[in-house]
């Protein structure tokens, strides 16, 4: 298992466990909910007997009784008739529902006063939380009406809110972490690139004296084998410049996009069996900002990621085109590989993330840092079906010579 797919791996338990623990924190919740909206019918139906005893009673003496209890048990209530007109109300906001003596009213205009759109607004509420409490009266029946408590309702909100402060705190958490890591990473990799390219420089550069020592000893000047070796020689310095530049800003300069990328083609089709073909096609005239051996090492990446995906003989087809409506060039690498699944479109390009069992799956990862972060464009699989082949899609910022 690579580290892309090790890493996906803890991604998926970890997730889980924090369902879990949501669905617990939920489950639990609900539970308590359950149990206190039981206590509070219990105690609108205690409410609602205490009525209808003080309806009935003909013994003075225990009325006290009966309103004591009445008055502990009380939660929010209107009490209506069975054609819906209210009755009575208990526990709901005073200075809406009192109805002051006439003289009073008249004297104090600012007093409080009955406000029959807060009693239909506040029995709405109570129809839609709870079921009626039902009771016989001498000439028909009352219905009981009751509200939750603002102690239920916090507490039905509650695990929301608690696991939504909860998702932020981790989110920023993660964001931050993930930051500082990626910074650490850029680090990491900028002092090995360089250290790579410090490397590389002395044997180079013996290898290079060495063939001009053949040449001078053997006379072989036009031997198309010393030739060859000076091609690779001078790869090896192209790679050392490559390695010397990761980590800080190229500088890009106006070149052909099809003469950059025919060149990198033509050095690179020698190289790789003869069972692949390859086709350049496309607009010659189409000019963009590039860093020739960053951008050459895109084109190598692409190149040998369409060679690994092809079995056995194959083709791959280079097309560079332009988007005049978005001023844009489209650089499209076609192979007729393996393909790869929509699912993996994006995950191809993440860091670890390989199908080959000695590759260490940084070729795209490095390719779309160098397209996006040092040459401002974009890069994505554009097409892709199983056993058909693939197409990568390289879009650059297109320098017109009209401008």
């Amino acid at each position: 298992m690579n580290a892309y797919q090790n890493k996906r791996r803890w991604k998926y338990i970890l997730l889980a466990f924090a369902v879990i623990i949501a669905s617990g924190s939920l489950f639990y919740t609900k539970y308590l909910v359950i149990n206190i909206a039981k206590s509070e019918r219990t105690r609108a139906q205690v409410w609602a007997m205490s009525m209808k005893q003080v309806i009935s009673a003909d013994d003075d003496d225990f009325l006290p009784y009966v309103f004591a209890v009445r008055d502990s048990s009380i939660v929010p209530a209107i009490v209506t008739d069975e054609k819906g007109d209210i009755q009575s109300a208990k526990g709901l906001d005073s200075t809406k529902t009192y109805i002051p003596p006439i003289p009073d009213a008249i004297k104090d205009q600012n007093a409080p006063k009955y406000d029959p759109d807060y009693f239909k607004h506040e029995l709405q509420i109570m129809k839609k939380q709870n079921e009626p409490i039902k009771i016989p009266v001498p000439r028909g029946y009352w219905l009981i009406y009751y509200k939750e408590s603002p102690l239920l309702t916090q507490l039905r909100y509650f695990p929301y809110v608690q696991l939504s402060v909860i998702a932020i705190f981790l989110l920023a958490a993660y964001t931050a972490f993930n930051s500082s890591r990626k910074s650490e990473q850029n680090q990491v990799w900028v002092g090995l690139a360089k250290e790579t390219a410090h490397q590389l420089g002395t044997p180079i550069s013996s290898l290079m004296a060495w063939i001009e020592l053949i040449k001078d000893k053997f006379n072989a000047e036009d031997d198309p084998l010393i030739a060859e070796m000076e091609n690779d020689v001078q790869r090896l310095e192209i790679v050392a410049d490559r390695f010397s530049k990761i980590g800080s800003k190229p500088k890009l300069e106006e070149h052909s996009v099809y003469e950059v990328v025919e060149d990198f083609v033509n050095y690179f089709k020698i190289r790789v069996s003869n069972n692949i073909s390859f086709e350049l096609t496309g607009n010659k005239d189409l000019k963009a900002g590039l860093n020739i051996p960053l951008f050459d090492w895109v084109v190598e990446n692409l190149l040998k990621n369409a060679v690994n995906a092809i079995q056995d003989k194959g083709s791959i087809k280079v097309n560079i085109s332009t988007n005049k409506v978005k001023d844009q060039i489209l650089i499209d690498i076609t192979d007729t590989g393996k393909g790869i699944p929509r699912s993996k479109f994006a995950t191809v390009f993440q860091p670890g993330y390989t199908t080959r069992k000695r590759g260490w799956g940084l070729g795209l990862s490095l390719t779309k840092r160098m397209v996006e972060n040092y040459h401002n464009g974009q890069i994505f699989v554009r097409d892709s079906e199983l056993g058909k082949g693939s197409t990568f899609r390289i879009i650059l910022k297109n320098i017109r010579d009209d401008k």
